[in-house]
């Protein structure tokens, strides 16, 4: 018989007592049970002394709103050490450099939504206990020294990790034929009838292995993005420090960004869900048409490609938001919705479609504000100082704001600001506009209906944090 690990004592995979069944019926958190004590509660009789309660009585404080990070610090924490494990190879030289980014100071902004968003939206969805049991139940496949281990011998794969020595195989000159084991037979869970399912947020907060596993799996991706982007945009800095390319070379650069892409495919194999594997796998293919788009709209001319139209217009905005969602918002908001699938979630409920929602409306909003610090002040840490953007030719909302007030930015922007003065004069031109308050404005509309749209998940500290997430974004000044 398989057994269990829980709480570190063993006992069989049985199926799930009848009391745990009528304790989860009555969590606090279930919305059913909320909206019954809702319609059964009694009206309170008044004070009997309503002119001494109104002079006594003192407005209670709000209560003070959970800090995203904080929330979710020791687990951030945890992520980040593990994660480096992941990234070891057989060549010390890409070891190095794919850990480069990683060893610097980041906003973890990614990982802090899968976390986030699967704190708030276990328990609620119907496959929940499924979930739940396969990341404690021992040859289910979901618990956490589970996912290191390969789906296929780690001797096919020649996959040599120094860091997981036990899971990875270095390469042999000669290979013998091995007969086959018999198939592995995974336990079967046990029987819960979905009628007896109960939306209700996991008290306290549960975070499954295979959520942590993607919260690093999307932060691999974001860092590999950044790889390529620094070889493409040539950038010096990172973070305040040296950039890849510039500390180690445009090729090395670009094979690490390869190599973390690898990496990453690998570990989302063995999270089991189809749907997960397909979200992400269209993130890295959103990154690629993002960036596209970008050098579409810089050089148009070199690569054969209609570029940005010569008139202000909708097209020229649709293609700049197109853009945004692509390079910044679709990790996001696919990150999200990954992350309440691989809490049970199915098609047709709710849960996974608000996770989407809130993640696309979040990082547009995110990026909008880059764009605006872009003009504002620059962003140091990234070694970008004030008007990056024009020096590189790209045309950001403030600029497409300011063309709508003076025709003159037109020019400019066809050219990609490439004559003398022409980053100067755009600059100008930015300042004289509405251009930064509007672009601030809307990064401001999509953030709201980020939060918004959080209004149908239950009440919990992490549906609060996602809350005050959507004030942060708006408000950052770095």
């Amino acid at each position: 018989m398989r057994r269990c690990a829980v709480a570190g004592a063993r006992r069989p995979c049985l199926p799930l007592p009848a009391s745990v069944t009528r304790a989860r019926a009555h969590r606090s958190y279930s919305v059913h049970v909320q909206q019954k004590k809702a319609s059964t509660a009694q009206p309170q009789a008044p004070p009997v002394n309503d002119a001494l309660f109104a002079t006594s009585a003192v407005p209670k404080a709000p209560a003070p709103r959970p800090d995203p990070y904080a929330l979710v610090a020791p687990q951030l924490k945890e992520l980040r050490e593990t994660l480096l494990n992941l990234l070891g190879s057989s060549h010390p030289s890409l070891t190095e450099i794919a850990k480069y980014y990683f060893l610097h100071p980041s906003k973890q902004l990614r990982p802090l939504l899968v976390l986030l968003f699967s704190q708030a939206t276990n328990g609620l969805g119907s496959g929940w206990y499924i979930k739940k049991w396969a990341a404690d139940c021992e040859g289910a496949g979901g618990r956490a020294e589970e996912l290191d281990q390969p789906l296929t011998r780690a001797d096919v794969l020649n996959d040599w990790n120094p860091s997981m020595p036990d899971n990875t195989a270095s390469f042999s000159s000669s290979f013998s034929l091995r007969p086959p084991r018999p198939p592995h037979q995974p336990p079967l869970p046990p029987p819960f009838p979905p009628s007896l399912h109960i939306p209700a947020v996991e008290a306290p907060a549960a975070l499954l292995p295979t959520q942590l596993r993607l919260a690093q799996i999307v932060e691999m991706i974001h860092v590999a993005s950044l790889l390529h982007d620094d070889v493409i945009d040539k950038s010096p800095l990172r973070r305040g420090a040296a950039s890849a390319p510039a500390a180690f070379g445009n090729k090395l650069s670009v094979l690490a960004g390869d190599f973390l892409l690898g990496r990453t495919s690998a570990a989302l194999s063995r999270l089991g869900e189809n749907e997960v594997v397909e979200l992400i796998a269209s993130v890295i293919a959103n990154l690629v048409e993002g960036e596209i788009l970008q050098l579409k709209a810089v050089h148009a001319d070199a690569l054969g490609l209609a570029g940005l139209s010569p008139t202000v217009g909708q097209d020229n905005w649709n293609i700049y938001l197109q853009k945004t969602y692509l390079k910044t918002a679709s990790l996001m908001a696919k990150g999200a919705r990954a992350a309440v699938v691989l809490g049970g979630c199915k098609e047709g409920e709710v849960w996974k479609e608000a996770a989407y929602a809130y993640g696309r409306n979040l990082g547009i909003a995110f990026q909008l504000m880059d764009d605006v610090l872009d003009y504002e002040a620059g962003d140091a840490t990234l070694g970008k100082p004030g008007g990056a953007d024009l020096q590189l030719g790209l045309a950001t909302g403030p600029a497409l704001f300011a063309w709508e007030e003076h025709p003159e930015m037109g020019p400019l922007i066809k050219r990609k600001f490439e004559q003398p003065g022409d980053v100067e004069l755009a600059r100008d031109l930015v300042r004289r506009s509405s251009g930064v308050e509007r672009t601030r404005d809307l990064a401001r509309a999509h953030a709201d209906k980020a939060r918004e749209v959080l209004s149908v998940l239950p009440d919990s500290d992490a549906k609060a944090a996602l809350e005050v997430l959507t004030e942060r974004v708006v408000k950052r000044t770095s």
